[in-house]
Order: C-alpha cells, then structure tokens, then sequence
C-alpha cells in the first residue's frame, strides 16, 4: 500500500510539472495562440500578394505576346496614332459666364447724380 502512495505523489508532481510548462514556460498555450495569428496574418498578406504577381505575370506576358495590349498602351499613354489615321478630340463647351458690369464707385455715383451712396435708390416717376 505504501507504493501506490508513492507511485501516486510522483505522478501528480510530474502532472503539476506538466501542466506548469503548459501554461506558463516557454512556448505555452498563450504564446502558440499569438503565433497562430500571426501565421493566419501573413497567410493572408501572402495572398494578396500572390494575387497581384499572378496579375502583373499576365499583364507582362501579355505584352510580351500580344500586340493588342503593346497597342492600347501606345495610343493610351503616349497619344500615338497610326498612319494615315486621323485624330479628333471632342472638348466638351463650359458654361460661358455672362460679362460683369463694373461696380459703382462712390465718386461715380455722385458724378451720376445719385445723390448719397450710402442710401437706397429712390424711385422717381
């Protein structure tokens, strides 16, 4: 009987041992929780950038292939025409502001006959 009893006391100070580094000793449960999600952040972050190679892979291969895009490039960014092409621009017409009368003056205003310039002009019949 007195075996069991010491068979007993070391598994439970071999299981508090176990469960002290669990919990609190290097690479504990905390620590592993942080680094999955630092795992699922770059996932994430690499496959936006896979996305965007895989883009630019096509857009490169697709100029070096096709003349269609070497075109639109040509004639989008560098205002190219080809030849015996014409070119037209359409300039949309902005509104025309209507001609600004100039402001009276004081002393325009008293040279007019109007009297004060301060007051209201009065209504003669």
């Amino acid at each position: 009987m007195r075996n069991w009893r010491w068979l007993l006391l070391v598994l439970a100070v071999l299981l508090a041992l176990l469960q002290y580094r669990f919990w609190f000793g290097q690479g504990n449960s905390g620590e592993v929780m942080m680094l999955e999600a630092q795992v699922a952040n770059q996932k994430r972050d690499n496959d936006g950038l896979q996305q965007r190679n895989d883009s630019l892979a096509a857009e490169v291969q697709d100029l070096k292939d096709g003349e269609a895009a070497i075109e639109e490039r040509a004639r989008s960014e560098l205002g190219m025409i080809k030849p015996g092409e014409k070119f037209y621009r359409v300039v949309e017409d902005a509104p025309v502001a209507a001609p600004v009368a100039p402001a009276a003056t004081p002393a325009n205003a008293a040279a007019a006959g109007q009297g004060n310039p301060q007051s209201p002009p009065e209504n003669v019949p």
